[in-house]
């Protein structure tokens, strides 16, 4: 069960990622594309507990891109907010 939630999560992180790119095709703000890496490195945490299996020791390993994924959602966050706005 726990694998069939893992995938469902991933392929909801994918999608998102999917519509922050295409948000950011239409507009071209920056912080589109950092939601978009951001949601797109959630799915790759989702994909490696669900296919690798990991042990209790070595699962932290796979929350790294969890780690990523928030640290890019800062930094858009940060990029957005020290931006200068167009004269």
């Amino acid at each position: 069960m726990n694998e069939f939630l893992w995938g469902a999560l991933a392929m909801a992180s994918w999608v998102a990622g999917l519509f922050f790119l295409q948000f950011w095709r239409s507009t071209r703000d920056r912080l589109f594309v950092f939601f978009c890496l951001a949601f797109w490195a959630f799915s790759l945490t989702w994909i490696g507990l669900g296919v690798l299996q990991p042990d209790t020791e070595s699962r932290h390993y796979t929350y790294l891109f969890r780690l990523v994924a928030f640290v890019l959602i800062i930094v858009g966050i940060i990029d957005k907010n020290r931006r200068r706005p167009p004269s």
